[in-house]
């Protein structure tokens, strides 16, 4: 079973990253903030509003920064997704 979106939404599963403080020291997952950095999972299809086609210009596999706090987590077979519309992404990561 797959998470498919809809209309112009985007399934992406954070990156976890190890952050380490200038004098060296390794901080756990619980005591650092929340990550801004993810990978695309699943594209909905696009959408029309007023008329007018929204493409989707991310694609599956595309790392991206994303708001802070936007989106709905879930949890699908062991793992945790995101799911958010197209506008809450900031930028494509190269």
């Amino acid at each position: 079973m797959k998470i498919k979106p809809l209309g112009d939404r985007v399934v992406i599963k954070m990156l976890e990253s190890e952050e380490t403080t200038k004098s060296g020291i390794v901080l756990p997952g619980s005591a650092k903030e929340k990550p801004q950095v993810a990978e695309v999972v699943a594209v909905g299809p696009g959408t029309v509003v007023d008329g007018k086609e929204i493409k989707m210009e991310v694609k599956v596999g595309d790392r991206v920064l994303t708001s802070k706090y936007s989106g709905t987590e879930v949890k699908f077979d062991g793992q945790e997704y995101t799911i958010l519309k197209q506008s809450d992404i900031l930028a494509i990561v190269e």
